[in-house]
């Protein structure tokens, strides 16, 4: 099982942290999206078929980038070498409970199963039981081939069988995935770059890192709750599907066609293109994940801390609406104004940062921060805190606990 969660940690971040290289066909023509794509076709009913379609290509699909992590980065080695189960789960790698028969189950349980093996985690990848992690096993139970897929930052588990192993949440971010450290198990990187991987801690990648060379790791954040919200990631660069291809393509390294001149990419894995006709479908999907049940919604400190937020903080004149964010009215913001580094700004096609929208802020154990962009707040109350003093709010240490049990039940 961690040995599933680990090759695909290193698969993700590899793909993030590697320098493209690629036999690019320049004639081809590009198949992502540009950011000024209609941004809203998630609004009303959804065609059930796409979303079946779509959670079939967020889970398990993986745009052909096994030609990468394979036969570039030979995770696969090192899986069936080196990954025991035991390892996989405390690198964070999750396992599909519901993926398992019960003969697997019990012998988990009564510990007739070595989870200190690594063959062990090759049974678990012939299953499909570790998330977001797909390889191939031949009739001598080899592994063979290996590739990640969304799921592999983007859902994690219920722990209802065990930590680390329970049912798929779709949309919520492995916040324990180290995808550094998995990555650095990989023969193909440098020692300089093994270093970087190493740096980057649980929860966090930088999907920048194989493009201008930097290390400024990201909270890896949620793909659920953004079916009315403009623009994705931290600074609104464009759109659901803008983002869905740039990953697939310059992350994953999946077969497509990825440009966007305002960043200075061109990244050509064609052909085949194995992204651009999935994106619609994947998108349904994303839009109907919807964000997790409030946590104490109802208790007298989260409705005085409701007041607080909308009235004396001015916390909504930036986290406006239903969807708690301005993007929607085309907003951005300098990095002054928010209070938060430039230099990661910098490397984007905006340059400004995105007010997010606050969506399932609160919910142990897989969502409990770390919050901002490059998670330098810890706590919510050090968010409630940053603010504080950057707008000079006068709030009393009750308005502040109050503000806290508000913004947990978002």
């Amino acid at each position: 099982m961690q040995r599933h969660r680990l090759a695909g940690s290193l698969a993700a971040f590899a793909v993030l942290a590697q320098t493209v290289s690629c036999s690019a066909t320049r004639e081809s023509a590009p198949v992502s999206p540009t950011p000024a794509d209609a941004t809203f076709d998630g609004k009303g009913p959804s065609n059930p078929a796409s979303v079946r379609e779509g959670q079939d290509i967020f889970r398990f699909d993986t745009f052909g980038d096994e030609t990468f992590w394979t036969d570039t980065m030979r995770m696969h080695e090192v899986i069936r070498e080196k990954v025991s189960p035991a390892t996989a789960l405390s690198v964070g790698l999750k396992v599909d409970v519901n993926a398992l028969p019960q003969a697997v189950r019990d012998g988990i349980v009564n510990k007739t199963i070595d989870l200190t093996s690594p063959a062990t985690t090759v049974a678990l990848l012939e299953l499909g039981a570790v998330v977001g992690l797909k390889g191939e096993v031949d009739a001598n139970n080899t592994l063979t081939r290996v590739g990640i897929t969304c799921a592999f930052c983007h859902s994690t588990v219920d722990n209802s069988f065990a930590p680390g192993i329970g049912s798929r949440l779709d949309g919520w971010p492995n916040r324990d995935l180290n995808v550094g450290a998995i990555v650095a198990l990989s023969p193909a990187p440098t020692r300089a770059q093994k270093d970087v991987y190493n740096s980057w801690g649980p929860g966090k990648y930088d999907p920048r890192f194989n493009i201008d060379g930097l290390n400024m790791p990201v909270v890896i954040p949620p793909a659920f709750g953004l079916r009315n919200v403009k623009r994705e990631i931290y600074t609104g660069d464009g759109p659901v599907s803008y983002w869905n291809a740039y990953v697939a393509i310059t992350q994953m390294h999946g077969h497509g066609h990825f440009v966007d001149p305002r960043i200075g990419v061109d990244v050509d894995n064609t052909p085949p293109d194995l992204v651009s006709s999935k994106l619609d479908a994947l998108r349904a999907y994303q839009f109907s994940l919807e964000t997790p049940d409030a946590v104490g919604a109802n208790s007298a400190a989260a409705k005085r801390g409701r007041d607080v937020f909308e009235g004396v903080a001015n916390c909504a004149s930036c986290h406006r609406d239903k969807e708690l964010t301005d993007v929607n009215q085309n907003r951005l913001h300098t990095p002054a104004e928010v209070g938060q580094s430039a230099s990661y700004a910098e490397r984007s096609a905006t340059k400004l940062y995105r007010t997010t929208p606050l969506r399932g802020l609160w919910h142990p154990p897989q969502l409990q921060g770390p919050y901002f962009h490059d998670g330098n707040a810890a706590t919510l109350e050090a968010v409630v805190s940053h603010y504080v003093q950057l707008f000079d709010l006068q709030l009393t240490s009750q308005q502040r606990s109050d503000l806290v049990a508000y913004l947990k039940t978002l």
